[in-house]
């Protein structure tokens, strides 16, 4: 074989880049080579790369190397022993039989690696499309639409979030059949572009992109895109098919509408949940009038009532909701104040800023029995 690694990198450096390529990392798969991280030391760098076959996580740090080479180490003992090493630096060097020494200080450990010719690469695609977003913004867009995201894997294009790009706007959507959380900012690009990446990806991009100024650069290809987060790439394939035309979902004009303190409607929503459980499913009930919002929740063990005082605009209505899809609405607001838009009581409520369209959430309504 002849191709052994020798090399001398930072303990901090190799921990941190471990720790976050170690998501990608499947726990239980088939292919033993998988449950490892791919280790390649060339021109003074290592590479690392976690990959489960559908979403990948490289990242390079800088090294001494004596000796240019590639190994596959199990992902949870390199980690384990690397985030405990005494000394500031590390060495790691392979034989022929794949053995990994890992020495720092006093510490020394001999390990079993695995032959880098048998890690699966990531595919490689040809970009369509390029697309710059400031990292912060970014963040903030995933984070406020992550939460709608579907769980039912019967359905897999809504198990992603749509990044849907047109005319130097990019709305981010997701939607689950009870909700739909839509975010919308205006960009520089000039190309048009629609894919929706699998919600997994998402919450990756979210624990790696920072609140700075910097940004994020998306590669879009036909059935895949990689997130560049500074010096981190997040690979993962798209969800292909038909998302639903949102736009065509968003219900037109309201016949209600109402401004509230979104803390003063959270609080009061989570007193009414207390008496409902997944056990026990009871719609709140919203009994809307030109000077308040009625809050009531009646379930098997008992009864809750609120109110918020808020002037009201056009029709009274009374309308039930899940409490679970309405409080994550409105923990996603971002906003001190939100403005309530209801159509009727069979109609979803849309969760709208007081001013501009920077998000959207509708809220299916949950049928009410007559009883009071």
């Amino acid at each position: 074989m002849g191709d052994f690694m020798k090399l001398t990198c930072s303990q901090s450096a190799l921990a941190e880049a471990v720790t976050n390529v170690q998501r990608a990392v499947s726990s239980k798969t088939s292919l033993p080579v998988l449950e490892g991280i791919l280790i390649k030391a060339k021109n003074n760098q290592i590479t690392l790369c976690g990959y489960d076959l559908e979403i990948g996580i490289t990242t390079v740090i800088d090294a001494d190397i004596t000796d240019e080479g590639a190994i596959v180490v199990s992902a949870k003992l390199l980690g384990d022993i690397v985030r405990r090493l005494p000394d500031e630096t590390v060495c790691l060097e392979t034989d022929d039989r794949f053995i990994t020494y890992i020495n720092s200080g006093q510490a020394e450990y001999k390990i079993v690696g695995i032959a880098a010719a048998d890690y699966p690469e990531l595919p490689s695609f040809e970009k369509t499309d390029t697309l710059t977003i400031q990292s912060g913004l970014l963040k903030n867009m995933i984070k406020q639409t992550l939460f709608a995201v579907s769980d039912n894997i019967s359905k897999p294009i809504y198990t992603g979030s749509l990044f849907d790009i047109e005319e130097h706007v990019i709305r981010i959507v997701s939607v689950d059949g009870y909700r739909m959380a839509l975010r919308k900012e205006t960009i520089a690009c000039e190309q048009n572009s629609r894919f929706v990446v699998p919600g997994k990806a998402l919450s990756e991009v979210l624990k790696l992109v920072s609140d700075e100024e910097k940004n994020t650069e998306i590669l879009i290809g036909q059935r895949h895109a990689v997130f560049q987060i500074e010096n981190y790439s997040i690979f993962t394939r798209l969800i292909e098919g038909n998302f639903l035309d949102y736009k065509s979902t968003i219900p037109a004009g309201n016949k209600t509408e109402a401004c509230v303190v979104t803390r003063d409607m959270i609080g009061s929503v989570e007193r009414m949940s207390l008496l409902t459980s997944d056990k026990i499913q009871s719609p709140i009930r919203f009994t809307v009038n030109a000077e308040e919002i009625k809050l009531s929740c009646s379930t098997a063990i008992g009864k809750a009532n609120d109110a918020i005082k808020t002037p009201v605009k056009g029709e009274d209505v009374e309308i039930g909701f899940n409490n679970r899809y309405l409080l994550d609405a409105l923990r996603n607001t971002d906003t001190d104040i939100v403005k309530l838009e209801l159509n009727g009581p069979l109609t979803p409520m849309k969760i709208v800023p007081t001013e501009g369209d920077a998000f959207l959430f509708l809220v299916v309504p949950m049928r009410l029995n007559n009883e009071n």
